[in-house]
Protein backbone atom coordinates (compact mmCIF):
# COMPACT_ATOMS: atom_id res chain seq x y z
CA UNK A 1 0.00 0.00 0.00
CA UNK A 2 1.48 3.36 -1.25
CA UNK A 3 0.16 6.55 0.21
CA UNK A 4 1.15 8.40 -2.66
CA UNK A 5 -1.85 8.44 -5.17
CA UNK A 6 -3.98 7.04 -2.44
CA UNK A 7 -7.18 8.01 -2.07
CA UNK A 8 -8.28 8.50 1.88
CA UNK A 9 -11.57 8.92 3.62
CA UNK A 10 -10.52 9.80 7.73
CA UNK A 11 -13.20 9.94 10.65
CA UNK A 12 -12.92 12.96 13.36
CA UNK A 13 -10.72 14.66 10.64
CA UNK A 14 -11.37 18.36 11.83
CA UNK A 15 -8.83 18.32 14.81
CA UNK A 16 -6.39 16.78 16.47
CA UNK A 17 -5.27 13.05 15.58
CA UNK A 18 -7.52 13.09 12.32
CA UNK A 19 -6.61 16.51 11.46
CA UNK A 20 -2.64 15.35 11.39
CA UNK A 21 -4.04 12.30 9.57
CA UNK A 22 -5.18 14.46 6.57
CA UNK A 23 -2.32 16.74 6.46
CA UNK A 24 0.19 14.17 6.34
CA UNK A 25 -1.62 12.11 3.76
CA UNK A 26 -1.59 15.55 1.53
CA UNK A 27 1.62 16.06 2.37
CA UNK A 28 2.90 12.21 1.27
CA UNK A 29 0.62 12.55 -2.33
CA UNK A 30 -2.13 11.43 -1.46
CA UNK A 31 -4.94 11.83 -4.54
CA UNK A 32 -7.84 12.82 -2.30
CA UNK A 33 -9.00 12.80 1.42
CA UNK A 34 -12.12 13.09 2.14
CA UNK A 35 -12.44 14.46 5.59
CA UNK A 36 -14.93 13.61 7.61
CA UNK A 37 -16.90 14.98 10.60
CA UNK A 38 -19.88 15.51 12.53
CA UNK A 39 -19.49 19.08 11.97
CA UNK A 40 -17.82 19.41 8.17
CA UNK A 41 -17.56 23.24 8.59
CA UNK A 42 -15.56 23.02 11.49
CA UNK A 43 -12.79 21.30 9.02
CA UNK A 44 -10.24 24.17 8.04
CA UNK A 45 -7.64 22.21 6.33
CA UNK A 46 -7.22 23.45 2.53
CA UNK A 47 -6.91 20.48 -0.31
CA UNK A 48 -9.41 18.00 1.29
CA UNK A 49 -12.94 17.41 0.97
CA UNK A 50 -15.06 17.71 4.02
CA UNK A 51 -17.71 15.28 4.46
CA UNK A 52 -20.52 15.38 6.98
CA UNK A 53 -20.28 11.84 8.96
CA UNK A 54 -21.70 10.50 12.51
CA UNK A 55 -20.26 6.96 12.42
CA UNK A 56 -23.15 6.27 14.76
CA UNK A 57 -25.24 7.04 12.09
CA UNK A 58 -25.97 4.23 9.82
CA UNK A 59 -27.45 6.47 7.49
CA UNK A 60 -24.37 9.23 7.36
CA UNK A 61 -22.20 6.09 6.94
CA UNK A 62 -23.73 4.73 3.74
CA UNK A 63 -24.26 7.98 1.82
CA UNK A 64 -20.65 8.79 2.96
CA UNK A 65 -19.89 5.11 1.02
CA UNK A 66 -21.68 6.46 -1.75
CA UNK A 67 -20.10 9.88 -1.78
CA UNK A 68 -16.39 8.52 -1.14
CA UNK A 69 -17.14 5.20 -3.06
CA UNK A 70 -13.19 5.58 -4.90
CA UNK A 71 -11.69 4.85 -1.52
CA UNK A 72 -8.37 2.99 -0.86
CA UNK A 73 -7.60 3.69 2.91
CA UNK A 74 -9.38 4.04 5.58
CA UNK A 75 -8.60 5.64 8.62
CA UNK A 76 -11.14 4.77 11.94
CA UNK A 77 -9.89 7.67 14.09
CA UNK A 78 -13.61 9.42 15.40
CA UNK A 79 -14.12 8.73 18.70
CA UNK A 80 -15.10 9.84 22.34
CA UNK A 81 -14.55 9.33 25.94
CA UNK A 82 -17.37 9.65 28.33
CA UNK A 83 -15.37 8.75 31.39
CA UNK A 84 -17.35 6.05 33.17
CA UNK A 85 -16.80 3.46 35.32
CA UNK A 86 -18.95 0.26 34.72
CA UNK A 87 -20.65 -0.72 38.29
CA UNK A 88 -21.89 3.09 39.00
CA UNK A 89 -21.92 4.85 35.34
CA UNK A 90 -24.35 6.06 33.40
CA UNK A 91 -24.98 3.00 31.54
CA UNK A 92 -26.46 4.88 28.63
CA UNK A 93 -22.92 6.76 27.82
CA UNK A 94 -21.16 3.19 28.37
CA UNK A 95 -23.03 1.83 25.39
CA UNK A 96 -22.01 5.30 23.68
CA UNK A 97 -18.34 4.56 24.03
CA UNK A 98 -19.27 0.99 22.65
CA UNK A 99 -21.35 2.43 19.91
CA UNK A 100 -18.63 4.49 18.68
CA UNK A 101 -15.58 2.80 18.71
CA UNK A 102 -16.86 -0.72 18.30
CA UNK A 103 -19.88 -0.29 16.14
CA UNK A 104 -19.46 2.63 14.67
CA UNK A 105 -16.15 1.57 13.40
CA UNK A 106 -17.47 -1.45 12.18
CA UNK A 107 -20.06 -0.26 10.67
CA UNK A 108 -17.41 2.17 8.47
CA UNK A 109 -15.66 -1.11 6.98
CA UNK A 110 -18.53 -3.10 6.58
CA UNK A 111 -19.26 -0.21 3.97
CA UNK A 112 -16.01 0.59 2.63
CA UNK A 113 -14.93 -3.10 2.47
CA UNK A 114 -16.57 -3.19 -1.38
CA UNK A 115 -14.79 0.07 -2.29
CA UNK A 116 -11.47 -1.25 -0.90
CA UNK A 117 -11.89 -4.81 -2.66
CA UNK A 118 -12.67 -2.89 -5.72
CA UNK A 119 -9.79 -0.98 -5.62
CA UNK A 120 -7.35 -3.81 -4.92
CA UNK A 121 -7.63 -4.05 -1.04
CA UNK A 122 -5.98 -1.06 -0.30
CA UNK A 123 -5.67 -0.54 3.42
CA UNK A 124 -7.56 0.22 7.07
CA UNK A 125 -6.13 1.81 9.86
CA UNK A 126 -8.02 1.89 13.22
CA UNK A 127 -7.15 4.18 15.86
CA UNK A 128 -6.61 1.94 19.03
CA UNK A 129 -5.03 3.22 22.27
CA UNK A 130 -2.69 1.07 25.18
CA UNK A 131 -6.17 1.47 26.79
CA UNK A 132 -6.91 -1.30 24.92
CA UNK A 133 -5.25 -3.56 26.94
CA UNK A 134 -5.83 -1.98 30.53
CA UNK A 135 -8.61 -1.00 32.88
CA UNK A 136 -8.53 2.15 35.12
CA UNK A 137 -10.72 3.94 37.14
CA UNK A 138 -12.74 6.69 36.43
CA UNK A 139 -12.49 5.54 32.25
CA UNK A 140 -13.41 2.00 32.30
CA UNK A 141 -16.14 2.05 29.70
CA UNK A 142 -13.57 3.44 27.56
CA UNK A 143 -11.28 0.24 27.83
CA UNK A 144 -13.66 -1.80 27.47
CA UNK A 145 -14.68 -0.28 24.24
CA UNK A 146 -11.33 -0.35 23.23
CA UNK A 147 -10.72 -3.64 24.03
CA UNK A 148 -13.79 -4.51 22.12
CA UNK A 149 -12.48 -2.66 18.64
CA UNK A 150 -8.91 -3.85 19.24
CA UNK A 151 -10.79 -7.68 18.78
CA UNK A 152 -12.85 -6.33 15.91
CA UNK A 153 -9.49 -5.45 14.28
CA UNK A 154 -8.26 -9.02 14.94
CA UNK A 155 -11.24 -10.79 13.13
CA UNK A 156 -12.19 -8.10 10.34
CA UNK A 157 -8.29 -8.25 9.01
CA UNK A 158 -8.84 -12.18 8.16
CA UNK A 159 -11.79 -11.75 7.28
CA UNK A 160 -10.46 -9.03 4.34
CA UNK A 161 -7.57 -10.80 4.05
CA UNK A 162 -8.88 -12.68 1.02
CA UNK A 163 -9.47 -9.16 -1.04
CA UNK A 164 -6.11 -8.38 -0.57
CA UNK A 165 -7.05 -5.43 2.45
CA UNK A 166 -4.30 -4.61 5.27
CA UNK A 167 -6.03 -4.11 8.57
CA UNK A 168 -3.43 -2.01 10.58
CA UNK A 169 -4.50 -1.51 14.63
CA UNK A 170 -2.69 1.83 15.90
CA UNK A 171 -1.85 2.30 19.57
CA UNK A 172 -0.49 4.95 21.37
CA UNK A 173 -0.84 5.74 25.13
CA UNK A 174 -1.50 9.97 25.37
CA UNK A 175 -1.46 12.53 22.41
CA UNK A 176 -1.99 15.91 22.32
CA UNK A 177 -5.90 16.19 21.60
CA UNK A 178 -9.29 17.39 23.16
CA UNK A 179 -10.29 13.96 24.01
CA UNK A 180 -7.14 14.06 26.79
CA UNK A 181 -6.84 17.51 27.25
CA UNK A 182 -7.81 17.67 31.18
CA UNK A 183 -5.39 14.34 32.10
CA UNK A 184 -2.12 15.82 33.38
CA UNK A 185 1.20 14.09 31.73
CA UNK A 186 3.48 14.99 28.38
CA UNK A 187 1.62 13.92 25.21
CA UNK A 188 2.62 12.52 22.03
CA UNK A 189 2.18 15.49 19.04
CA UNK A 190 -0.66 14.20 17.10
CA UNK A 191 1.93 14.70 13.91
CA UNK A 192 4.17 11.84 15.19
CA UNK A 193 1.25 9.73 15.55
CA UNK A 194 -0.13 9.91 12.27
CA UNK A 195 3.31 9.54 10.55
CA UNK A 196 3.84 6.40 12.50
CA UNK A 197 0.60 5.11 11.38
CA UNK A 198 0.69 5.98 7.69
CA UNK A 199 4.87 4.30 7.67
CA UNK A 200 3.21 1.27 8.92
CA UNK A 201 0.63 1.17 6.56
CA UNK A 202 3.61 1.35 4.02
CA UNK A 203 5.30 -1.17 5.56
CA UNK A 204 2.36 -3.70 5.33
CA UNK A 205 2.34 -3.85 9.48
CA UNK A 206 -0.75 -5.48 11.00
CA UNK A 207 0.00 -3.59 14.75
CA UNK A 208 2.03 -0.18 15.32
CA UNK A 209 2.95 0.86 18.87
CA UNK A 210 3.30 4.24 18.54
CA UNK A 211 5.59 4.90 21.78
CA UNK A 212 7.13 2.82 24.65
CA UNK A 213 4.31 3.24 26.79
CA UNK A 214 2.18 1.30 24.84
CA UNK A 215 5.31 -1.01 24.00
CA UNK A 216 5.04 -1.89 27.90
CA UNK A 217 1.64 -2.36 28.87
CA UNK A 218 1.05 -4.75 25.56
CA UNK A 219 4.21 -7.11 26.95
CA UNK A 220 2.46 -7.27 30.47
CA UNK A 221 -0.38 -9.20 29.05
CA UNK A 222 1.34 -12.62 29.33
CA UNK A 223 1.99 -11.93 32.91
CA UNK A 224 0.20 -11.64 36.35
CA UNK A 225 -1.80 -8.52 36.09
CA UNK A 226 -1.96 -7.91 40.14
CA UNK A 227 1.98 -6.72 39.79
CA UNK A 228 0.52 -4.69 36.61
CA UNK A 229 -1.98 -2.52 38.68
CA UNK A 230 -0.10 -2.80 41.55
CA UNK A 231 2.68 -0.41 39.78
CA UNK A 232 0.56 0.84 37.32
CA UNK A 233 1.46 4.68 36.53
CA UNK A 234 0.58 6.93 33.74
CA UNK A 235 3.01 8.20 31.13
CA UNK A 236 5.13 10.58 33.26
Amino acid sequence: MKINGATAIVTGANRGIGRAFAQHLLERGAAKVYAAARRPETVDLPGVEPIRLDITDSEQVRRASEIAGDVTLLVNNAGINTFQDLVEGDLDKIRLDLETHLFGSLSMIRAFAPALAAGGGGAIVNVLSASSWFALRGVDSYHVAKAAQWAMTNGVRLELADQGTLVTGLHLGLADTDLVADIDGPKLPPSQVARAALDGVEDDRWEVLVDDWSKGVKSSLALDPRPFYENLTLPA
